[in-house]
């Protein structure tokens, strides 16, 4: 599916070649579109991102569709790999177990649920969470034979998690790395009984008035998901959990993940260090954050250019799906989530 037929990586839309778990909808529950709303690309200069070949781009401001543009194929209704963007979705579903008292804090050992772990007493859900388990898993994205690459196009999970060690000190040193949410995936299984996509379903999705289902893609046929990534949905539907977040996990008066947790969720690990040993003001339960001009954000990112990103002070709301992303920047964050952040805040 990739260097065999010129490709080098995945692409958004290749859910299909994959087993999945349908993430079932409920009652449809639609935008509302505000009076200016606007698709017209050329009232805005929107060069810097459609040179990133966007798929879709959606602003929501004071709960209303404002803004709202789809490029090459796509369209509202297109389904797109969330990638990374899922690890967010992964965290919210620790604080529904929480709240279903199936987990009982983030503090818990993750030896207490994953028996291969119970020798560490420092490794916690929270430590996996914060991306600072101690676990070397590798997070190499052009190593077609890297972990990264085995866990997305491989067929068994679990047993590709084998054998992972706790080699350094956890709760230390933050390092991004995709293992950690199998991991919590993982917990979650084993504590629900459940697949996380049906999971995700009854706690989230059939609650947010998703339009459409999702699909959530697995290693096999009736085998895991891939918690890290491969959540395929739409702009519309995917605003939605920036509208949830906005909203301290409350849905239209029902609390669908306790308010601390959220708030938890969208803080910063500050006590763990980056491997520049800078502290850590970007990232809080696989959720990122910033403060851009005084202006407090936090966001769900994917590889490909895949953003939820909110904007509290201002009621305010930009998803962006599609097939490319700039490099990180020192602070770890992107060159092209400033473009975006600032295309949104035209909109304040």
């Amino acid at each position: 599916t990739t260097y065999l037929v010129g490709k080098t990586g995945p692409s958004i839309d290749e859910y299909l070649i994959f087993e999945n778990n349908e993430v079932k909808n409920g009652k449809h529950q639609p935008w509302k579109i505000a009076a200016n709303y606007t698709s017209n690309n050329t009232k805005y200069n929107l060069l810097e991102i459609d040179t990133l070949e966007p798929a879709a781009l959606l602003v929501i401001k004071n709960d209303s569709i404002t803004y709202e543009s789809y490029s090459q194929k796509y369209h509202k209704e297109s389904y797109t790999n969330s990638f990374s963007m899922a690890k967010s979705f992964t965290s919210m579903l620790i604080g529904c177990a929480i709240d279903d008292k199936l987990i009982h804090s983030v503090n818990d050992k993750v030896g207490k649920y994953l028996p291969e772990y119970a020798n560490n007493n420092d490794l916690t859900i929270k430590s996996l969470l914060t991306m600072s388990s101690g676990i070397e898993f590798g997070e190499e994205y052009q190593n077609p034979f890297g972990y990264m690459a085995k866990a997305y196009y491989g067929s068994d999970l679990k047993k590709m998690n084998q054998g992972f060690e706790v080699t350094d000190v956890p709760n230390k040193v933050w390092k991004y790395q995709g293992g950690n949410t199998l991991l919590l995936s993982f917990i979650l299984q084993k504590v629900t009984n459940k697949s996380i996509s049906e999971y995700f379903s009854e706690k989230i999705w059939q609650k947010i008035g998703a339009k459409n289902p999702a699909y959530w893609s697995l290693d096999a046929a009736n085998g895991n998901e891939k918690a890290f990534c491969c959540f395929n949905s739409n702009a519309r539907d995917f605003a939605r959990i920036g509208k949830l977040f906005l909203n301290n996990g409350n849905w239209e008066g029902n609390q669908l993940i306790s308010e601390y947790y959220v708030k938890e969720s969208i803080s910063p690990a500050l006590y763990l260090t980056d491997k520049y040993g800078e502290k850590v003001q970007f990232y809080g339960y696989h959720w990122w954050m910033d403060t851009f001009n005084d202006t407090y954000v936090f966001y769900a990112r994917g590889i490909q250019g895949q953003y939820i990103i909110v904007v509290p002070e201002h009621n305010l709301i930009l998803v962006r799906l599609g097939n490319k992303r700039l490099k990180n920047l020192p602070n770890q964050h992107t060159e092209d989530f400033y473009t975006l952040l600032n295309f949104a805040l035209k909109f304040k």
